[in-house]
């Protein structure tokens, strides 16, 4: 009898747990059972690995095989133990030595000739394997995912001969180092193709400073949302572990991670007939959804009332909390969301409510349905609600000599940015409230004001919060360290939006 120990991970949410793969030969008729709770594709390995192994010229055991995936209370799905499991059976029939494997961890799927396949969720694989001190062997096309970590040896293989040799020490493999990454820019989306819409674009300069939530509102064409693909370009790149976040995120969902897109800021906008889990996530084996995968960057809602308004209040709680947590019978997930939302709609079903040279076709009870769609709750989480009106023609064929670029604007949202981090260790729009209060005291006369447009706006205690937080980034733009009467009165300009909902 024979046993063979073997390191490989299974992902949980963002992380990867460690699992163990114990291979044991015995005497009797050939057979092989993995054991572990293994999913299909897992279960499917063992045809995958016996034809990999005799392609590959290896003894495949005629023996009774058992392949334990520990903890065996741990969901095992995926290709990705493959490589291991194979590993585990050349060691326990004594092809490659059993020592070689203790130092190191084994991800990837394997072709039927031998060939090592892609998989996902690397990274998180490589950070973990990183902290338990072991290094990594994955497939080559993962390679350079896996070596972003920076915590462990990465080992890049194209085949399970060039893994074995590696095992062996007939010809070792060189430890993966990232050449070069990406050059992290802007985007190419500028400020200055926005003519006109110069409230709009300060009021995207106060959202890309202070992190706040926004919502346009206003006629079809008037370029809602040409104004929120500009505000990605605004925000500062990320920093490292903000990069690293987002990366181990698209790493485990079924797109995959691209390296180009390195320290880019994300931006997302699914379309209006989204479900609920397709925003939060989830599924029988937990993915993340489109909050999480805008972790760090934009959501952009576009036509926000077509979206059912059961899918808009799911949005609820992550909001507040920048996660979601995914609970199922067998396990459970939780993803960080902590993301900005961008938001557009047309103030009517037609879309001409408001506009000054075209008259409204909708009747009183078709816009009360429209905007009905939106309820007072998930609106109140949103800090910034302007209206977008129709420009001039004039205004659409003038350049403006004075129009500022986005690298300018998003020099100083990064000043301010800064300043933020130095005095709470945080952008306005997470202040808690205990903090916000110390860093927005008010004089009499603002807080009279405040009192009064509260009372006549009906405003709640959430929303009084959140004005105060904007107006804070209002007076950073302004490098004022005193909150002042016109940082609140524009402040609660954004806010009155509001009254066109009957919650």
């Amino acid at each position: 009898m024979s046993l063979a120990i073997c390191y490989s991970r299974a992902l949980t949410g963002i992380y990867a747990q460690a699992v163990t793969v114990e291979v044991h030969l015995s005497p009797g008729l050939p057979a092989l059972s993995i054991v572990g709770l293994p999913e299909a594709a897992v279960k499917e390995s063992k045809d995958r690995v016996r034809a990999a192994l005799l392609n590959s010229n290896f003894e495949f055991p005629t023996r009774r095989i058992t392949i334990n995936l520990a903890p065996a209370d741990l969901p095992k799905e995926g290709g990705r133990f493959d490589l291991p499991i194979a590993l585990g059976i050349l060691a326990a029939s004594g092809q490659i030595p059993q020592q070689a494997l203790y130092k190191l961890e084994f991800v990837g799927e394997l072709a039927l000739g031998g060939e090592l396949r892609a998989i996902r969720g690397v990274l998180p694989s490589a950070m973990a394997a990183g902290e338990a001190k072991r290094g990594l062997v994955v497939p080559k096309q993962n390679a350079t995912e896996a070596a972003l970590s920076q915590r462990c040896e990465v080992f890049a293989a194209g085949h399970l001969l060039e893994v074995c040799a590696h095992l062996t020490g007939r010809q070792r493999l060189s430890p993966f180092i990232n050449q070069t990454l990406p050059v992290v820019s802007g985007g190419t989306a500028d400020l200055l193709d926005v003519f006109g819409q110069y409230k709009a674009k300060r009021a995207l300069e106060i959202c890309a400073a202070g992190g706040h939530n926004l919502l346009l509102v206003g006629p079809a064409g008037t370029g809602k949302s040409m104004l929120a693909t500009r505000l990605v370009g605004l925000l500062p790149p990320l920093q490292e572990q903000e990069a690293m976040e987002v990366a181990m995120i698209n790493s485990i969902s079924s797109e995959g991670f691209d390296v180009k897109q390195w320290k880019q800021r994300p931006y997302r906008a699914p379309h209006h007939t989204a479900s609920g889990v397709a925003l939060v996530g989830g599924g029988a084996n937990p993915k993340p959804g489109e909050i999480s995968l805008a972790h760090h960057g934009i959501l952009f809602l576009d036509e926000l009332p077509e979206f059912d308004r059961a899918v808009l209040d799911v949005l609820r709680e992550p909001l507040e909390s920048g996660s979601v947590s995914i609970s199922r019978a067998n396990q459970k997930a939780e993803y960080p969301a902590r993301f900005q939302l961008v938001a557009a709609m047309n103030p009517c079903l037609c879309g001409n409510l408001g506009d000054p040279k075209v008259s409204c076709r909708c009747s009183p009870n078709q816009r009360q349905r429209y905007l009905s769609r939106l309820s007072g709750p998930f609106l109140d989480r949103i800090d910034v609600q302007i209206d977008v009106p129709r420009m001039a023609r004039k205004m659409l064929s003038k350049v403006d000599p004075n129009a500022e670029s986005s690298a300018v604007v998003r020099e100083r949202v990064q000043r301010c940015r800064t300043h933020q981090l130095q005095r709470s260790k945080t952008i306005n729009a997470q202040l808690e409230n205990r903090e916000l209060l110390r860093v927005t005291e008010l004089d009499n006369a603002t807080s009279k004001l405040l009192d009064v447009a509260m009372e006549r706006l009906n405003l709640s205690a959430r929303a009084y919060h959140r004005i105060l937080k904007v107006a804070r980034t209002i007076a950073d733009l302004a490098e004022s360290e005193t909150l002042k009467m016109e940082h609140v009165t524009e402040a609660l300009s954004y806010r009155a939006l509001e009254r066109l909902v009957q919650v």
